[in-house]
Protein backbone atom coordinates (compact mmCIF):
# COMPACT_ATOMS: atom_id res chain seq x y z
CA UNK A 1 0.00 0.00 0.00
CA UNK A 2 1.32 3.23 -1.03
CA UNK A 3 0.57 6.45 1.37
CA UNK A 4 1.23 10.22 0.58
CA UNK A 5 2.11 12.36 3.12
CA UNK A 6 3.29 16.47 3.16
CA UNK A 7 5.88 17.66 5.91
CA UNK A 8 7.19 20.97 7.26
CA UNK A 9 10.62 21.72 6.07
CA UNK A 10 12.72 23.25 8.73
CA UNK A 11 14.71 26.70 8.06
CA UNK A 12 17.30 26.82 5.26
CA UNK A 13 20.54 25.40 6.56
CA UNK A 14 22.37 28.64 4.54
CA UNK A 15 26.01 26.25 4.30
CA UNK A 16 24.25 23.53 3.31
CA UNK A 17 23.06 25.52 -0.07
CA UNK A 18 26.47 27.35 -0.26
CA UNK A 19 28.17 24.12 -0.62
CA UNK A 20 25.97 23.06 -3.18
CA UNK A 21 26.70 26.65 -5.19
CA UNK A 22 30.48 25.56 -4.41
CA UNK A 23 30.95 28.81 -2.16
CA UNK A 24 32.00 27.04 0.92
CA UNK A 25 33.42 30.95 2.00
CA UNK A 26 30.65 33.55 1.00
CA UNK A 27 31.39 37.23 0.45
CA UNK A 28 28.35 39.77 1.47
CA UNK A 29 26.81 39.78 -1.86
CA UNK A 30 26.45 36.43 -2.25
CA UNK A 31 25.53 35.80 1.08
CA UNK A 32 22.35 38.58 0.05
CA UNK A 33 21.56 36.76 -3.25
CA UNK A 34 21.15 33.81 -1.28
CA UNK A 35 18.58 34.91 1.18
CA UNK A 36 16.80 36.77 -1.38
CA UNK A 37 16.63 32.93 -3.28
CA UNK A 38 15.30 31.66 -0.24
CA UNK A 39 12.95 34.38 -0.02
CA UNK A 40 11.53 34.03 -3.75
CA UNK A 41 11.36 30.43 -3.45
CA UNK A 42 9.88 29.54 -0.32
CA UNK A 43 5.94 30.50 -1.28
CA UNK A 44 6.57 28.06 -4.43
CA UNK A 45 8.18 24.70 -3.01
CA UNK A 46 5.60 22.47 -2.36
CA UNK A 47 7.02 19.04 -0.80
CA UNK A 48 5.54 16.03 -0.74
CA UNK A 49 6.32 12.10 -0.33
CA UNK A 50 4.50 9.29 -1.52
CA UNK A 51 6.14 5.55 0.29
CA UNK A 52 5.48 2.36 0.89
CA UNK A 53 6.92 -0.77 2.85
CA UNK A 54 8.11 -3.35 1.19
CA UNK A 55 10.24 -7.21 2.61
CA UNK A 56 13.80 -7.45 1.77
CA UNK A 57 14.87 -10.78 0.22
CA UNK A 58 18.30 -11.49 -0.10
CA UNK A 59 19.29 -13.19 -3.77
CA UNK A 60 22.35 -13.69 -5.53
CA UNK A 61 21.81 -10.95 -7.65
CA UNK A 62 21.92 -8.71 -4.81
CA UNK A 63 18.27 -8.21 -3.05
CA UNK A 64 14.79 -8.01 -4.22
CA UNK A 65 12.12 -5.43 -2.55
CA UNK A 66 9.00 -6.99 -2.90
CA UNK A 67 8.80 -7.95 -6.56
CA UNK A 68 11.28 -6.09 -7.48
CA UNK A 69 15.16 -7.54 -8.23
CA UNK A 70 17.79 -4.60 -7.58
CA UNK A 71 20.44 -6.98 -8.64
CA UNK A 72 22.33 -4.66 -6.31
CA UNK A 73 25.33 -6.20 -3.94
CA UNK A 74 25.71 -2.64 -2.88
CA UNK A 75 22.30 -1.91 -1.50
CA UNK A 76 22.29 -5.15 -0.77
CA UNK A 77 24.97 -5.10 1.64
CA UNK A 78 23.71 -2.09 3.00
CA UNK A 79 20.01 -3.50 3.48
CA UNK A 80 21.47 -6.95 5.50
CA UNK A 81 19.90 -7.70 8.65
CA UNK A 82 16.65 -6.06 7.53
CA UNK A 83 13.50 -7.30 6.75
CA UNK A 84 11.71 -4.67 5.01
CA UNK A 85 12.47 -1.93 3.61
CA UNK A 86 11.15 1.70 2.87
CA UNK A 87 10.66 2.93 -0.75
CA UNK A 88 9.70 6.49 -1.11
CA UNK A 89 9.72 9.54 -3.49
CA UNK A 90 9.90 13.13 -2.64
CA UNK A 91 9.65 16.39 -4.83
CA UNK A 92 9.21 20.13 -3.82
CA UNK A 93 7.23 20.60 -6.96
CA UNK A 94 6.88 21.63 -10.58
CA UNK A 95 7.18 25.67 -9.50
CA UNK A 96 10.43 25.58 -8.36
CA UNK A 97 11.89 24.53 -11.80
CA UNK A 98 10.02 27.36 -13.32
CA UNK A 99 11.36 29.79 -11.17
CA UNK A 100 14.98 28.26 -11.75
CA UNK A 101 13.68 28.51 -15.75
CA UNK A 102 12.73 32.06 -15.81
CA UNK A 103 16.10 33.02 -14.25
CA UNK A 104 18.25 31.02 -16.45
CA UNK A 105 16.97 33.97 -19.21
CA UNK A 106 17.40 36.64 -16.75
CA UNK A 107 20.21 35.74 -14.23
CA UNK A 108 22.04 32.76 -14.58
CA UNK A 109 23.96 33.64 -11.31
CA UNK A 110 20.58 33.45 -9.11
CA UNK A 111 19.49 30.44 -11.17
CA UNK A 112 22.60 28.95 -10.15
CA UNK A 113 21.71 29.66 -6.57
CA UNK A 114 17.86 29.20 -6.40
CA UNK A 115 19.58 25.23 -7.97
CA UNK A 116 21.78 25.04 -5.08
CA UNK A 117 18.54 25.95 -2.71
CA UNK A 118 16.39 23.22 -4.37
CA UNK A 119 19.28 21.01 -4.09
CA UNK A 120 19.70 21.52 -0.16
CA UNK A 121 15.61 21.40 0.04
CA UNK A 122 15.17 18.05 -1.58
CA UNK A 123 18.04 16.97 1.25
CA UNK A 124 16.06 18.74 3.84
CA UNK A 125 12.59 16.78 2.74
CA UNK A 126 14.34 13.59 2.46
CA UNK A 127 15.91 13.86 6.11
CA UNK A 128 12.74 15.39 7.30
CA UNK A 129 10.72 12.40 5.69
CA UNK A 130 13.33 9.85 7.30
CA UNK A 131 13.64 10.93 11.17
CA UNK A 132 9.27 11.36 10.67
CA UNK A 133 9.09 7.55 9.60
CA UNK A 134 11.81 5.77 11.14
CA UNK A 135 9.43 7.81 14.90
CA UNK A 136 5.97 6.41 13.11
CA UNK A 137 7.44 2.93 13.11
CA UNK A 138 9.45 2.73 15.90
CA UNK A 139 12.99 1.69 13.97
CA UNK A 140 16.26 3.26 13.18
CA UNK A 141 16.48 3.19 9.12
CA UNK A 142 19.70 2.53 7.05
CA UNK A 143 21.34 5.55 5.33
CA UNK A 144 19.16 6.12 1.84
CA UNK A 145 20.06 4.01 -1.72
CA UNK A 146 19.16 5.08 -4.87
CA UNK A 147 19.18 3.86 -8.29
CA UNK A 148 22.11 5.12 -9.92
CA UNK A 149 23.98 4.72 -7.23
CA UNK A 150 26.77 1.64 -7.08
CA UNK A 151 25.92 -1.00 -8.66
CA UNK A 152 22.23 -0.08 -9.06
CA UNK A 153 21.15 0.54 -12.46
CA UNK A 154 19.42 4.06 -13.10
CA UNK A 155 16.73 1.62 -15.10
CA UNK A 156 15.29 0.21 -12.23
CA UNK A 157 13.82 4.15 -11.47
CA UNK A 158 11.12 2.91 -13.39
CA UNK A 159 10.09 -0.17 -11.32
CA UNK A 160 9.92 2.15 -8.38
CA UNK A 161 7.52 4.80 -9.97
CA UNK A 162 5.55 2.14 -11.07
CA UNK A 163 5.40 0.61 -8.01
CA UNK A 164 4.38 4.42 -6.11
CA UNK A 165 2.53 5.05 -8.64
CA UNK A 166 4.47 8.66 -8.44
CA UNK A 167 2.92 10.73 -10.96
CA UNK A 168 -0.54 9.80 -9.60
CA UNK A 169 0.41 10.40 -5.92
CA UNK A 170 2.51 13.58 -5.97
CA UNK A 171 2.96 14.07 -9.78
CA UNK A 172 6.11 13.36 -9.88
CA UNK A 173 7.19 12.25 -13.62
CA UNK A 174 9.98 10.16 -15.54
CA UNK A 175 10.84 10.64 -18.70
CA UNK A 176 11.97 8.04 -21.20
CA UNK A 177 15.60 8.80 -20.31
CA UNK A 178 14.95 8.17 -16.92
CA UNK A 179 15.27 11.80 -15.58
CA UNK A 180 13.14 13.14 -13.19
CA UNK A 181 10.47 15.87 -13.72
CA UNK A 182 10.31 18.32 -11.48
CA UNK A 183 14.32 17.86 -11.47
CA UNK A 184 14.08 18.54 -7.16
CA UNK A 185 13.35 15.27 -6.47
CA UNK A 186 14.87 11.87 -5.52
CA UNK A 187 13.59 8.36 -5.04
CA UNK A 188 15.40 6.20 -2.75
CA UNK A 189 15.64 3.33 -0.33
CA UNK A 190 15.86 2.57 3.60
CA UNK A 191 16.48 -0.41 5.38
CA UNK A 192 13.81 -0.71 8.49
CA UNK A 193 15.84 -1.51 11.78
CA UNK A 194 19.13 -1.63 10.63
CA UNK A 195 22.19 0.26 11.21
CA UNK A 196 24.79 1.80 8.76
CA UNK A 197 28.17 -0.59 8.10
CA UNK A 198 30.04 2.36 7.65
CA UNK A 199 29.46 4.29 11.26
CA UNK A 200 27.15 1.84 13.12
CA UNK A 201 24.92 3.99 13.13
CA UNK A 202 21.32 4.91 12.35
CA UNK A 203 21.86 7.91 10.91
CA UNK A 204 20.42 8.37 6.80
CA UNK A 205 22.68 10.89 6.07
CA UNK A 206 25.65 9.34 6.45
CA UNK A 207 25.69 8.36 2.59
CA UNK A 208 29.54 9.82 1.54
CA UNK A 209 30.87 7.38 3.74
CA UNK A 210 29.77 4.70 1.85
CA UNK A 211 30.87 6.24 -1.14
CA UNK A 212 34.11 5.81 -2.45
CA UNK A 213 34.61 9.08 -5.08
CA UNK A 214 36.77 10.48 -2.19
CA UNK A 215 37.38 13.39 -4.73
CA UNK A 216 33.87 14.58 -5.09
CA UNK A 217 33.42 18.42 -4.95
CA UNK A 218 30.12 18.03 -2.65
CA UNK A 219 31.69 15.44 -0.26
CA UNK A 220 30.91 15.97 3.10
CA UNK A 221 33.43 15.46 5.82
CA UNK A 222 33.19 11.52 7.08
Amino acid sequence: MTHVCTLTLPPVNEREALRYAACPEPDEATLSLLRQCINEAQPVISPRVCWCVQEVTMTDGGCRLGHIDTGSHDLGNILDGCDQAVIFGATLGVELDRLINKYGHLSPVRALMLQALGSERIEALCDSFCAHISEQLGAGLTPRFSPGYGDMKLERQAEIFALLDCPKNIGLCLTQGMIMTPSKSVTAICGIGGSCGSCGSHNSQCKCGLCTKTDCLFRRSV
